[in-house]
């Protein structure tokens, strides 16, 4: 069977830059599922991936707007320090921003004693990049599954009501090396506002949440606390 709209792909991939440093990859042991044709790869790589079929390996180069965009000065905020209180934060801190189109993950750039840097931009913005593809497997999509517009394990949702559904499409992981374990893409709502941070980076492993809005001048604000 060859990949086309509402066809189930199991991809493998490794991502390099333009200096051929490896920047990103698969989990080795999880392949990414994509349903095709429903916005879930990064826009070049679904187009590169269509028409192939399972054994094939192919490599293919994008540039930024075809892998993870361009990079967009609106998503890097500065903030009142104090709008955080007395929630821990540190350079490099990771955040998955709640955003009216989906979660997008949320770096910290810079602190001071009175601002932070946050930027929305996904790591590997603004960067021309080859993936070197393996597709290992294909197969029909379910009728839940393009109801749906994603992939569910056996083809079948796991419970009608109360589940989320997880992919690497709208945020990243870092590994040791500093190497990205994704390859979706992320939204942003129609603002650019980011509602919602749940931080991943407690040696507990809570989560905290970090609630921005704007209140009637326009000004944003930040609350946080342990979930």
């Amino acid at each position: 069977m060859k990949i086309s709209r509402d066809t189930v792909a199991t991809v493998a991939f490794t991502v390099t830059d333009e200096q051929g440093k490896v920047v990103g990859r698969t989990d080795p042991k999880h392949p990414v599922q994509v349903l095709v044709g429903h916005d879930t790869l990064v826009r070049g790589l679904e187009k590169a991936i269509d028409g192939h079929e399972k054994g094939d390996s192919f490599t293919v180069t994008l540039n930024p707007a075809d892998a993870y965009g361009v990079i967009d000065a609106a998503l890097v905020q500065t903030v009142d320090r104090a709008m955080f209180g007395d929630f821990p934060l540190e350079v490099g801190a990771v955040f998955e921003a709640e955003t009216a189109a989906g979660r997008i993950g949320v770096v910290v750039k810079e602190i001071t004693d009175t601002q932070v840097v946050v930027d929305g931009n996904h790591p590997l913005a603004g960067k021309t990049l080859t993936f070197l593809v393996s597709i290992e497997d294909v197969r029909a999509a379910t009728a839940e599954e393009k109801a749906h517009g994603h992939v569910h394990p056996d083809g079948h949702c796991p419970s009608e009501e109360g589940h989320e559904h997880h992919c690497c499409c709208h945020h990243h992981h870092d590994d040791e090396d500093g190497e990205h374990h994704c390859g979706c893409h992320h939204h942003d709502d129609e603002d650019g506002e980011h509602h919602c941070c749940h931080h991943h980076d407690d040696e507990d492993g809570e989560h905290h949440c970090c609630h921005h809005h704007d209140d009637a001048a326009g000004e944003h604000h930040c609350h946080c606390h342990d979930k």
